[in-house]
């Protein structure tokens, strides 16, 4: 038997249809239709506020989730990196535990697809169970170059274990300032590895070491013991710096983007146009705070043309897995951006950004995206 569900607003993935408009579906989801009321017979429920597809997550650390509350907010970036390595490595059943309550938090509040970074499988076992869709997203990292090899190996390793599950997976670049030429040039030389992503310009520190070779992320390498070689480069920033390893015909989702600039996004168009790449920036706005009390330009990034995404980062860095609170965020911050275009982000554009637009992101036919409502400053999971 066919649902029928009808809302002050219904939100397509597209565009705002007002409340004379009923959303059909059959009972395990799958969109029938959009009709105006007078065409949609008996049986419609009515639902207050706002109905939706599902979110998508476009960018999480789910194995991080055992952080939450351990790395004191505004730090900035170069001390939560190293609290993480720090405090990342815990009992086994203490991770696991962690990693199934932020996934059902994840559930409950209307996401039903993730961009999943992976450092090591300790997601593994909970992704089988099919709760959510993911993207995986290997993340390796070496800066010298002699580890290139090792660590590429290593994140193939963790990749073919991946492969076990039903969804896709993909190796990628960490950051500018933790990967080597020679590390990016396996990563985007791997036959069919072309859906990547990469942490961009997460803080202006990024940007001064590639232009100085100095600034605050030297007391990170100096605590690893890494000696680098950035500094004095002919570039503006770390952007421009390593674009050039990504090859056109990749995606790629530019994650954070707080120190990215008119500069940068100038070389972006001209290196990724619009209508030949597709390319993403993605918004992590409540762990930007969390971490550094600081937020990316986004009415700038928003101008660009080049879409926006919208990602919950991790437990380490946020105090919860909620694509509407962080819009919520946004929109205090910058009212002037319609509700219209910030649901967009948050669900058809992150459902191409990972490849899943096919089934998720927005109500046309076909499609099985979920339904949410969102009301009462909450969203909740309908289907």
């Amino acid at each position: 038997m066919n649902r029928k569900y009808r809302a002050e607003k219904l939100f397509t993935g597209h565009e705002f249809l007002g409340e004379d408009w009923v959303l059909i579906t059959n009972e395990v989801g799958k969109i029938i239709d959009t009709v105006p009321i007078h065409e949609a017979g008996e049986s419609v429920v009515y639902y207050p506020g706002t109905l939706l597809p599902g979110f998508i997550n476009a960018h999480c650390h789910l194995e991080l989730s055992h952080l939450k509350g351990v790395i004191p907010r505004h730090t900035g970036l170069v001390d939560f990196l190293m609290g993480v390595l720090q405090h990342r490595n815990t009992d086994s059943l203490v991770i696991q535990e962690a990693i199934e309550k932020a996934e059902k938090e994840m559930i409950l509040n209307g996401i039903v697809a993730v961009g999943d970074i992976c450092n090591q499988t300790d997601t593994l076992l909970q992704k089988q169970k099919g709760r959510l869709k993911y993207h995986n997203f290997i993340e390796t990292n070496a800066v010298l170059p002699a580890m290139a090899e090792k660590r590429f190996n290593n994140a193939l390793e963790v990749y073919h274990q991946f492969s076990h599950t039903p969804y896709r997976n993909s190796i990628v670049p960490h950051a500018p300032y933790s990967v080597s030429s020679e590390l990016f040039s396996m990563i985007t030389s791997l036959p069919g590895n072309k859906r990547l992503c990469m942490h961009n310009q997460e803080t202006q520190a990024e940007n001064e070491l590639f232009r100085t070779g100095k600034g605050d992320f030297q007391r990170l390498y100096d605590a690893l013991g890494i000696q680098h070689s950035f500094g004095n480069l002919p570039v503006n920033s770390s952007l421009q710096q390593v674009l050039p390893h990504f090859k056109p015909e990749s995606s790629l989702m530019l994650v954070h983007n707080l120190a990215t600039h008119d500069d940068d996004i100038e070389w972006l168009l001209k290196k990724r146009p619009l209508e030949e790449c597709e390319t993403s920036f993605c918004i992590c706005a409540g762990a930007n705070l969390y971490i550094s009390n600081q937020l990316p330009n986004i009415p700038m990034l928003s101008d660009s043309g080049i879409p926006l995404v919208i990602g919950t980062d991790s437990l380490a860095s946020n105090d919860e897995l909620n694509i509407y609170h962080e819009l919520e965020i946004i929109h205090e911050r910058f009212p002037a951006i319609p509700w219209e275009k910030l649901f967009k982000w948050a669900t058809l554009n992150g459902a191409i950004a990972l490849g899943m637009d096919n089934q998720l992101g927005s109500f046309d036919k076909g499609k099985t995206p979920g339904v949410v409502q969102v009301w009462g400053g909450k969203a909740n999971r309908i289907i």
